[in-house]
This record gives structure tokens, sequence and C-alpha cells, in this order.
């Protein structure tokens, strides 16, 4: 029996699939700073479904966590030892946490309870992260049933509070725990992906999100003179500062699904609630993604050099406060061991070929690049994660199982 016949056993356990992923997405595991329980139930629950499947070794990496019922954080590492386990390992890390529903009216059924329509299914979870959760659980099974061990240690690492930082999950594991790695080890995410399955991830970019505080004087807007208008202050220096920034730096790489680094003005807080009334305070917002050749405290320290300059010339005080700060973890070798295991088993199962590149997003795989390991993100996923009626296919589900057997036994 070869990966291709155990990849193919998948199609007879596509039943059993859905089963297991009703089962799981039936339990909230949101984290307490969403005002949640954590995953400890969910977690409970998928132990016992997988209890009997036969792994080699069933291990607990719990984090204390008083504010949740249990006081722990579940992270769980389930083994296939290999025929030579001396051999690098293949560690596929999947989070059991969810965020929670949002708006309940925007959903048209139970965001608890699995809908299948045709090869759609629908929950929250379904896709973040339940889809690859499943998927490489459900590819451990096949290979389990089968008999054969794989060339090398498989580890998938189910791990907690993703959502929210990974300080729970995956950044208390490599701070506790960091003997269980090894550098040479193959690390997968797959957390992150396109509809076609076409996208390696192996880099991102650093992220900045800037509070913009702009203080005036606040009079009627009938006598703009008298006053200090914040809000025109604060709207002048977001449009000087957003060009400002895309012209000093320029950097560019294909890699990345959008080439260049970002300065964009977001949000903005309510200031005055009439019209003729000139607001006294501005609270604006920037969200940063920059380009990894550039150092983020730089940047900041930049902008907070032309607010300083911007407040003298209009008139008012201007405050810059990071709201997140994260400098781009170093990207992983686009010829990395770990990104050619993936694109041949992609290829092997849907005829595609798979090419590495670079996110403006964040994902829990830079906690591992920031701690030295070499990290691949990989889904084959539609993209609906955190949304009302949150989707994926069930033949994302298979086919992404079977992509995990080629990867195990690989």
């Amino acid at each position: 029996m070869n990966a291709e016949d155990i990849a193919s056993g998948l199609d007879e356990m596509r039943d059993d699939i859905v089963a297991f992923t009703r089962e799981i997405l039936s339990i909230p595991a949101i984290a307490p700073e969403s005002g949640g329980e954590g995953e400890m139930k969910k977690a409970g629950r998928i132990l016992e479904l997988v209890g009997d499947w036969g792994f080699d070794s069933i291990e607990r990496y719990d984090t204390p966590d008083y504010r949740v019922p249990d006081g722990r954080r579940p992270n769980i590492l389930l083994r296939i030892y290999g025929r030579d386990r001396s051999l690098p390992k293949i560690w596929v890390f999947a989070h059991m946490d969810v965020v929670p529903p949002g708006d309940m009216d925007k959903w048209t059924g139970d965001p608890w309870t699995l809908r299948v329509e045709g090869d759609r299914m629908y929950a929250r979870g379904v896709e973040d992260n339940g889809q690859d959760l499943v998927s490489a659980l459900f590819a451990a099974r096949s290979i389990l049933r089968s008999g054969i061990r794989p060339k090398r240690d498989v580890n998938l690492f189910l791990v907690a509070d993703e959502e929210v930082g990974s300080k729970k999950g995956m950044v208390h594991i490599l701070e506790k725990h960091g003997d269980l790695f090894s550098r040479d080890d193959l690390f997968i995410v797959p957390d992150a992906g396109e509809p076609d399955g076409t996208m390696i991830e192996v880099a991102e970019k650093s992220i900045m999100w800037l509070r913009i505080r702009t203080s005036g004087k606040q009079v009627h807007a009938s006598v703009p003179d008298k006053g200090v208008n914040a809000n025109l202050a604060a709207m002048r220096f977001l449009v000087e500062i957003h060009d400002e920034l895309s012209r000093r730096y320029p950097e560019k790489d294909e890699m990345y699904d959008y080439p260049i680094s970002s300065f964009s003005p977001t949000k903005r807080d309510a200031n005055v609630p009439n019209v003729n009334t000139i607001p006294g305070e501005d609270t604006s917002y920037m969200d940063c993604r920059i380009m990894p050749g550039y150092d983020v405290s730089e940047v900041l320290e930049y902008i907070r050099k032309r607010a300083e300059e911007h407040s003298r010339k209009h008139g008012v005080k201007m405050e810059i406060e990071t709201m997140q700060y994260d400098q781009a973890a170093p990207p992983t070798p686009p010829d990395h061991p770990v990104v050619k295991i993936i694109k041949d088993a992609v290829k092997k199962v849907y005829g595609i070929e798979a090419k590495p590149q670079g996110i403006g997003g964040g994902t829990c795989a830079a906690i591992l690049r920031r701690a030295g390991y070499p990290a691949a993100v990989w889904s084959r996923m539609e993209d609906s994660a955190h949304m009302p009626d949150e989707m994926a296919l069930l033949s994302n589900y298979m086919g992404n199982a079977k992509v995990f057997v080629h990867i195990f036994l690989s």
C-alpha cells in the first residue's frame, strides 16, 4: 500500500469526517478576552473521539489561566512515530479556539450547529481552523488504519489561544517546551491559503497599528478662527504622512500578494455629535504593513517626528500610540525542504503548482519563525473566516486531508 492508496481510503471516511466536524464545532471554544470559557470542553471531546485511533503518544502541554473554569488552556500533542526517529520531524499546528459569532441576525442558522448543503458546510470555526484541524487528524487516522509507518515522526499539535495572540498556546509551548523541537524539523501551519491552493506562505510583513490623538480647541462652527480644528489637522496629517511614507519606503517584492508597504488610514472615533461645532479632539487610526527590510522602530520614529512638526505648524498637539507593533519574522527560505514537500503533495492531489509567497497579514507561523524554526503556511480554503455564515467546502476537507497524507508519508 502506498501514499496514493492511503489517501484514496479517505473517501470512505467522508461521513465520519462530517460527523466529527459536527461534534467538535457544536462546542464553543472562545477565549476569555472575547467572553468565552476557553477550549477545554472542545479539547476533551476531541480526545474522546481520537482516543482509540492508535496514536503512539497523546501528550498535554496545558497553560495555566485563572480566567477560565478549568484554570487551564489545553494544548494537545498527538504523535505517530516514524521508522527512523532520527530524521527531521513533521509538525502541524492547528488551533482549537474560534472567534465569537458576532451579530446573530446576520447568520442564517445556528453558528454552533453544522449545516451541510451539498459541498458547502456552515458553522463558526468550520474553516478557521476546523477544516485543517480535522483534515490533518483524518490524514493521520488513515495512515494509522493502514498499518504503514511513516518514514519520519509525525506530530499534530492542537493548540489554544490563536485568535487572541497565542500566549496560552504556541508562545507558551515554545517558551516552556522548546526542547520538543529541532531547527531541522519541518513546521506547517495550515491557517491561511487561497481558494485554488496555490499559495505557500513563507513570509509576512511587519505590522504596526497606530492611534493618533489630535488636540485643538473646540468652538462654534460660525467662528472657526477662534478655535483650532482638530479634525482638519488630523486629516491633513493623515494624507501627508500616507504619501510621505509611501515615497520614503518604496521597496517592492513581487513575492508578496501586495508587493509594497501600505500605510492606510482606517478607523476614526466619533468626536462632536453635532454639525455646527468645530471639534477640539480627534482620534484616528492607521494600519501599516511594512516590508521586512525596514526597521519598524525607524518608521515609527519618523512618524512621530513628522507629527511634532505638524503640531507646531497647525497649533495642535498630536500623540502617536502603538496598538500593535510586530517586526516581521525572518522569512522561511523559498527553497526550504518544508516548502518542497508541500509543493509535491499539492501537485499530487490537486494537480496544481503551488508557489511560495509573502502576505501582509499575520499568522502564528511568525511565532515559530521568530524562535528560529522555518515554518510554512498552506491550505486550500474559501477565506470566510470570522464572517457570519462561515463556510468551508467539504471537498477541501477531503482534498487537504489527502495532501496531509502525502506530506506525512514524505
